[in-house]
């Protein structure tokens, strides 16, 4: 069976490198339990994978990871034995079983969604209000054909246009956040960092831009959906493509 189980990160937890969250979900679902199928050979670890990992700081609300295992509890009963094992900073929201031939959580990310907010919603600190965001971004997003950036990568530096690979750009401002809400290319295609359309943002206005006044968090990762899909959405989450188990379930493959 294979499995994909979905969790938040936050708190202290935002500074905990990718490798280290790693080895510390190998530890937990062997301390839960969970029936987790080993690799074959010499050194057999855990069939684990996942999807997009998260930079360090950045909290989140939607993360994946993909297991393989011989059986299953339900879902319910997953969640509960998982969380037993998590520290405050991560939490399982969702545990879920992939059909045949559904595609790996890394493979099939399309797009991720953010929300950039001051850390310190103080007006007399803010570059922008919430306001001048709104009005701002139909300047900058919408009346623009093009918004070429300068990306750095292992193989230097290029530019690029990300103008078609900015899905949905927005003010945003809810519960005392205030800031930018955005839909970005993400996985193979073109992975684009929301921090970037900040930045360029900011220097569109001719705004000094301080990445260490705002908080970013990832809402979630999706996949391209089914053109049959009745949604509709031309994006879904990766659990959507899972099934929850029923205890009914749990009782049959056992």
């Amino acid at each position: 069976m294979r499995i994909r189980i979905k969790f938040r990160k936050y708190g202290v937890m935002r500074f905990i490198g990718h490798l280290d969250i790693m080895r510390y979900f190998q530890k937990a679902i062997r301390r839960a339990e969970i029936p987790i199928v080993y690799t074959e050979g010499f050194s057999p670890h855990q069939v684990m994978s996942f999807a997009a990992p998260l930079g360090v700081g950045i909290i989140s609300d939607g993360e994946y990871l993909d297991i393989e295992v011989h059986d299953s509890l339900s879902t319910e009963k997953a969640i509960e034995k998982l969380n037993q094992m998590m520290v405050e900073g991560i939490e399982i929201t969702n545990y879920v079983q992939l059909p045949k031939g559904a595609g790996k959580a890394m493979a099939v990310v399309a797009a991720a969604e953010y929300q950039v907010f001051y850390k310190e919603n103080d007006l007399d600190s803010m570059a922008f209000s919430y306001e001048q965001i709104r009005n701002g971004i139909d300047q900058y997003f919408h009346d623009r054909n093009e918004i070429v950036i300068t990306k750095t990568t292992k193989k230097g530096e290029r530019t690029l246009d990300i103008r078609p690979y900015i899905y949905r750009f927005q003010a945003y401002q809810k519960e005392g956040e205030t800031g930018f809400s955005m839909l970005l290319s993400a996985g193979s295609q073109e992975n684009i960092k929301p921090e970037l359309v900040v930045q360029d943002f900011f220097r569109y206005f001719g705004k000094e831009y301080d990445k260490y006044a705002f908080q970013i968090r990832r809402v979630d990762v999706y996949a391209e959906a089914s053109p049959e899909d009745p949604s509709g959405s031309r994006f879904l989450p990766l659990d959507h493509f899972g099934e929850r188990i029923t205890q009914e379930r749990e009782q049959v493959n056992g």
